[in-house]
């Protein structure tokens, strides 16, 4: 076993132990799902930039860039901050205020039991697709630390120790988590780019590194505004409402922390999130032919970082993963208990939800792990987590918050027939998949309506004369 492995296993019992400790403190679905609704200005903020700061920032995203370069169509980090700006601005606070446990419980409060139960169903393959991503780049990141450990054998150790850590100590346990998975990862990225810009003769030297990578590569091939649109909406208008970010948001303790939390963590991701594209402009330089670009990261911290510093960066690495997949897991989940598994069953008992909360995110991380070993990279898993029926989400979520148009079925319709779209587009071939089931959503919506006014107006008309027939005659 190297020193670095030996370190980040103990980096890893470290939040096994804190988890422990946080599980003795559970007595309801409700604290281990979100927190008791508990988080301040601090856990509120690292937990909403630590859980979107994962593993597409820190390894996918600089393995992007490092391949095709920055153009027009390069979203990370942009799309991602501006998703969360949004949510501050505009989400955070109606969605606190209506005291949910889960997104779906919007869709019982707004539509009905049944439509929640088809909103549960219908996001958590995007939550399984993010997990598994996440546990595909702790594979990564365990295959570089050792020659004995190939990415297989990567994939499945870390979706072991994922899955165990996050049925500990549920949301609380880890809020108190990312406190320091967000500060190890910013101190760990922030020190790279310091060594590798002071083996190359210092800043500037690093800048006239980036720019001639970038006069050498080929140019980028311009696209067409769809494209463009399509590239910009999968993070921006395909993450706002996502359950992740939903949970942590209405986890804090009053709606003024849960916007400016959001906001906050907006600001941390913009500007921690350049890091990774700086390195990955200048990784064409630095590292030239390097066969996995997910590499890149991993390869410069192994030849710019003296052996504690290395482990420090390592150690960053795995808190960007566990603080994201600890969230996705426990957000499946909570969808398929808390609103399919448990009213089906009928559970009443505290005990007896919170045991079948931790049995959600045990069958969801078994998911999340067969995903990732059959997966081609990190950030094809995101971009297919960040659309896969969430143009549905979106478009419910916005009319049952701020309207009073639609109905159950229109909600239901919306998001089961814009998931069917959007698996047609992308496998019939559309270029723009997610803009296809966002406009079919947006469609949806609003023919359903029309058609459910209308046949309310029809029964409201209907009923008196039902009732005059059924009067007796009167003599």
């Amino acid at each position: 076993m190297t020193p670095t492995l030996f370190t980040l296993l103990g980096y890893l019992l470290l939040q096994f132990g804190i988890g422990a400790v946080i599980a003795r403190r559970l007595r309801s679905e409700d604290d281990y799902l979100v927190a008791g609704r508990s988080l301040g200005w601090g856990l509120g903020t690292f937990t909403i930039f630590a859980t979107w700061f994962g593993a597409e920032t820190v390894i996918g995203a600089a393995g992007t860039v490092y391949g095709e370069g920055v153009g027009a169509t390069s979203a990370e980090p942009f799309g991602y901050a501006l998703c969360l700006l949004l949510m501050g601005l505009v989400f955070a606070v109606p969605l606190w205020r209506l005291g949910l446990t889960t997104l779906a419980d919007l869709y019982a409060q707004r539509y009905s039991p049944t439509v929640a139960r088809i909103a549960a169903i219908v996001l958590v393959p995007g939550s399984l697709l993010w997990a598994a991503a996440q546990v595909r780049a702790f594979g990564q990141v365990l295959a570089s630390t050792s020659a004995t450990i190939d990415i297989t054998l990567g994939v499945g150790v870390a979706a072991l120790l994922t899955i165990a850590y996050t049925t500990l100590g549920g949301m609380l346990a880890d809020a108190i988590t990312d406190v320091i998975q967000g500060g190890v990862l910013a101190i760990s990225l922030v020190v790279l780019v310091i060594a590798v810009g002071s083996d190359l003769g210092g800043a500037q030297a690093l800048f006239d590194t980036v720019r001639t990578a970038a006069a050498a590569r080929p140019p980028v091939e311009s696209v067409g505004w769809l494209a463009l649109a399509e590239t910009w909406a999968i993070p921006v208008c395909g993450s706002v409402v996502a359950t992740e970010l939903v949970t942590r948001v209405i986890s804090t303790r009053n709606a003024r922390i849960a916007r400016g939390s959001a906001l906050l963590a907006a600001g941390l991701y913009l500007l921690l999130g350049l890091v990774p594209v700086v390195l990955g402009l200048a990784g064409p330089v630095l590292v030239p032919g390097l066969a996995d670009a997910e590499q890149l990261l991993p390869t410069l911290a192994q030849r710019h970082l003296p052996g504690v510093l290395y482990v420090l960066f390592a150690g960053g690495l795995v808190s960007a993963i566990l603080s994201t997949v600890d969230t996705t897991l426990l957000t499946a989940g909570g969808l398929l208990t808390h609103n399919v598994a448990v009213p089906l069953l009928r559970i009443e008992q505290p005990r007896a939800r919170l045991r079948m909360a931790r049995a959600g995110v045990v069958a969801c991380g078994l998911a999340a792990w067969a995903i990732a070993s059959s997966a081609e990279g990190v950030f094809a898993l995101v971009e297919e987590a960040s659309s896969f029926g969430t143009a549905g989400a979106l478009v419910t979520v916005c009319f049952g918050l701020f309207t009073r148009v639609g109905g159950p079925w229109a909600a239901g319709s919306t998001l089961v027939g814009a998931l069917a779209v959007y698996l047609g587009a992308t496998y019939g071939g559309l270029s723009t998949p997610f803009l296809a089931s966002l406009a079919s959503a947006l469609l949806l919506y609003l023919g359903v309506s029309v058609w459910e006014r209308g046949a309310m107006a029809t029964a409201q008309t209907a009923a008196p004369v039902h009732a005059a027939a059924s009067e007796p005659a009167r003599g």
